[in-house]
């Protein structure tokens, strides 16, 4: 499917900007955004990859992963049946899936790397995506946000006096597109188009040749046991985080309910990724790891991972930039704005704000580009500035649907995997999910 839309995706971006004289735009845009692709997305992930892996790979050694992911097992299992229980993608999953909620796109993206890697290693069709990927992909861009940090951000920089209102209502909201997300890619997978075939060649069989259970006793050891003098350091160092959270809390102007459990989400979100960074080496060591020396291996991943997306990433980045200059280019013709007003008056008369339609449509295909859209709609004052009922429902919007196309890209473009399946449908309609409920979230409080 993710060929039919690049496809379709440049040679609408060539035919309108040829009829609107504006090829020269739409070209400089795409070479704008391949120098993007590699220089603003690809480099500094590679850092952030090595981060992450560093201490996934600790993380991993130590034993956490195992036990995060046999807490959570009965959930997992239903979600995820054709994986071991004790596989570490069920760790790697869960770990992206937090920092999702906790709105830690810097950490979500290296760790959901990561565990497609793994899932790739259970991938006994390379080069199609399976149905734990496909479902994995489903909830990573329908995932629960507990906290939206940078649209939060973004309306307090606009002067909203309320900016972390908006954490609730999105919160339901991806609510609502996740339970829609799950579903979808759960039935679509049963459709004869996106079904997998009932057995693999043996040309297609995975690289290693032992069979996934045998992979997995391979990398699963049982880690060392704990140091004696364990127990007091991880209280002191539990003690430690109490405390900076407490101050973080009380340092706040809380005046309410509602401004105290904001406190509280801020709190936890400003202090979760020290937290991770510091207690992975810590528990490691408190295991006599070599901690160095395992981040260090771990690390190694992350340049290899970054590259590889390179290619995946210019594609859909400079297809998008070409489609937005070819719009930028006809937004002044005559017979583009009769047709623009005439589509506005049809979503206003089926209830849909028409003023939200650039940002739901961009949304699914750039984050910069969402959130250009947004900061730009709510810096408007004819439109209500931050506070208003348009501003806070495209906030809503913005924390609970996700760079749907972006996602797949790069996620898929990491395992080389082209045949997308139901991923995208799935995704799609979570997103469309997630817009509708904001809608309606927002009206039902804000009437």
């Amino acid at each position: 499917m993710l060929n039919y839309i690049w496809l379709g995706l440049i040679l609408i971006a060539v035919t309108l900007g040829g009829l609107t004289g504006s090829l020269e735009q739409v070209t400089a845009a795409a070479f704008k955004a391949c120098e993007t692709a590699v220089i603003s997305l690809a480099l500094p992930l590679i850092g952030l990859m090595a981060i992450w892996l560093g201490m996934m790979r600790l993380a991993e050694k130590a034993g956490l992963i195992q036990v995060l992911a046999r807490a959570l097992r009965p959930v997992m299992i239903r979600l995820f049946p054709d994986v071991p229980p004790d596989h570490p993608a069920m760790g790697a999953m869960l770990l992206n899936m937090g920092a999702n909620m906790l709105g830690l796109a810097n950490a979500a993206t290296p760790l959901g790397l990561k565990a497609m890697s793994q899932l790739e290693k259970l991938n006994r069709t390379p080069g199609t995506a399976s149905d734990a990927m496909c479902t994995f992909l489903a909830i990573n861009t329908s995932s629960i946000q507990l906290v939206p940090t940078t649209t939060v951000a973004f309306l307090a920089a606009a002067g909203a006096t309320s900016a972390g209102w908006i954490i609730g209502p999105a919160f339901l909201a991806t609510t609502c597109s996740t339970i829609v997300g799950i579903t979808a890619v759960k039935l679509l997978a049963r459709l004869p188009v996106y079904r997998l075939p009932a057995s693999a060649p043996a040309t297609l069989q995975p690289a290693s040749s032992m069979s996934p259970e045998a992979d997995l006793e391979e990398e699963i050891v049982a880690p060392p046991p704990l140091v004696a003098w364990a127990p007091p350091v991880l209280f002191c160092y539990f003690a430690l985080f109490a405390y900076l959270a407490y101050n973080s809390i009380a340092a706040a102007n809380i005046v309410s309910l509602k401004t105290g459990l904001l406190a509280g989400v801020q709190a936890i979100s400003l202090l979760a990724v020290p937290f991770m960074l510091s207690f992975f080496p810590l528990f490691a060591s408190l295991k006599k790891i070599p901690v160095y020396e395992e981040f260090v291996e771990g690390a190694k991943e992350g340049f290899q991972i970054a590259v590889r997306i390179i290619p995946f990433l210019v594609a859909i980045l400079a297809s998008i930039a070409m489609v937005r200059a070819a719009f930028a280019g006809a937004a002044n013709l005559p017979w583009f704005t009769q047709a623009t007003t005439t589509f506005y008056k049809v979503l206003e008369a089926v209830g849909f704000p028409a003023d939200l339609l650039p940002l739901v449509l961009v949304r699914p295909l750039s984050g910069s580009g969402a959130s250009g859209v947004f900061n730009e709609m709510i810096r408007n004052p004819e439109l209500g500035g931050p506070d208003g009922l348009l501003a806070r429902t495209a906030g809503c919007i913005m924390g609970s649907t996700e760079t749907t196309f972006y996602v797949v890209a790069v996620y898929f473009g990491s395992i080389a995997v082209r045949r997308t399946r139901h991923a995208i449908p799935a995704g799609l309609l979570s997103d469309a999910t997630g817009v509708i409920a904001s809608i309606v979230i927002c009206r039902m409080l804000l009437g």
